[in-house]
């Protein structure tokens, strides 16, 4: 069933408890993914849901597992797995802001690279829901610090990237673990024969929800192009001239973030940047930075970005000409959202990245318009 529109929430079948949650959050439309997927969800039914970044997945399965839970059950009621620390943070605070009117129901969040000892101490509470990811949830169930069996309601959130990234087994063995469970959520910007293998052996009538990126709903993206070795010069430029508050800077590996994000605040703009290499602490307090509106730049790699959902970035520069082409539209995607128009700028530092970006292009369908400093330093099409 393919979705276009949204709908007032309080003529979606919840709760009035989940409604005055969702009413704090100032929300009163939903999303057409939350309209397609919280009334399968409500009655149990198993739901694979494609839908564009940023188009609000987490309450559309969020909704329903909040409701769902029983407070006087302190059993595991339901397991949302993601394929990033990141991103099962972020999770884990939307459904926490859910649960602050259903008193009794209770979160954890389990993800690699963070102390264990704390996380044990967590579960200790006997949270109902629980959100991992693939790898840190098998290590508690190995350490038997954690029980899924009594889950009822089970997601895979960013499924198609949690597959392509190499969790099919950690997935599939969790899945068999939990035999009790009522539905199943897939949930997935792309469905890639992986998710599709998942659904069919795991889902039984599934409701099919499908949001395309259409007129109503596709982010309004100006998409340009410059030709330029220094990229950092570049950036901070372009940042001066537009006056840009929220900015996101992309680069395919890590000492390159390390590279832009020194040369930025060379030039005295507050940059930081994250990557694999970076302990976990450190990363979390330049993602909280950035989400309150502390840090202008934010630098990073595909990877480590995932679950960073901020609504209101300015302006997306790819410092580096991504390999995949889903990548570049992931990318530009963290702009241009909320209705508000967005900037992506791709800085091509040689001949190849040029030639990849005319790939691009022919391959999305998408208008990148190349432009230059003029003679006055403003910017100008390129002939």
């Amino acid at each position: 069933m393919e979705i276009t529109k949204g709908v007032r929430f309080d003529t979606l079948p919840i709760a009035p408890e989940l409604l005055d949650a969702i009413a704090r959050q100032n929300l009163q439309l939903s999303t057409p993914v939350q309209a397609g997927c919280i009334p399968p969800m409500m009655d149990w039914q198993d739901v694979i849901a494609k839908a564009p970044t940023g188009t609000g997945k987490t309450l559309a399965y969020g909704i329903p597992i909040v409701q769902h839970v029983d407070p006087e059950d302190e059993t595991v009621q339901a397991v949302i797995l993601s394929p990033t620390r990141e991103l099962a943070l972020q999770i884990n605070e939307e459904l926490r802001a859910l649960a602050v009117c259903k008193p009794g129901v209770r979160t954890v969040c389990l993800y690699g690279g963070a102390p264990i000892g704390k996380q044990i101490e967590s579960l200790k509470k006997r949270p109902q829901i629980v959100v991992a990811t693939p790898g840190r949830l098998s290590d508690h169930i190995k350490r038997r610090t954690v029980r899924i069996e009594t889950a009822q309601t089970v997601v895979l959130d960013e499924a198609d990237r949690m597959l392509d990234m190499g969790f099919v087994h950690d997935v599939t063995r969790l899945l068999d673990r939990m035999k009790n469970r009522r539905n199943l959520g897939l949930f997935s910007a792309t469905i890639s024969r992986e998710v599709m293998d998942i659904a069919w052996v795991y889902q039984r009538d599934a409701a099919e929800i499908t949001v395309r990126e259409d007129e109503e709903n596709k982010p309004d993206i100006k998409q340009f192009r410059m030709e330029t070795t220094d990229k950092a010069g570049a950036i901070a430029a372009i940042l001066e001239e537009t006056g840009f508050d929220r900015c996101m800077v992309f680069c395919n590996t890590k000492g390159s973030t390390e590279r832009i994000a020194y040369f930025l605040r060379q030039r005295g703009v507050d940059a930081e940047c994250i990557h694999g290499d970076i302990p976990q602490k450190r990363r979390e307090q330049v993602m909280d930075r950035f989400r309150r509106g502390e840090l202008r730049v934010f630098v990073s790699t595909d990877v480590a970005a995932r679950g960073i959902d901020v609504d209101d970035v300015d302006i997306v520069f790819n410092a580096d000409v991504p390999d995949e082409n889903q990548d570049y539209i992931h990318r530009i995607g963290r702009t241009g959202r909320a209705k508000r128009q967005g900037v992506a700028v791709t800085l091509e530092g040689d001949y190849p990245s040029r030639i990849r970006m005319g790939e691009i292009a022919r391959r999305t369908g998408n208008v990148i318009v190349p432009v230059r400093f003029g003679p006055d330093g403003k910017l100008e099409p390129a002939e």
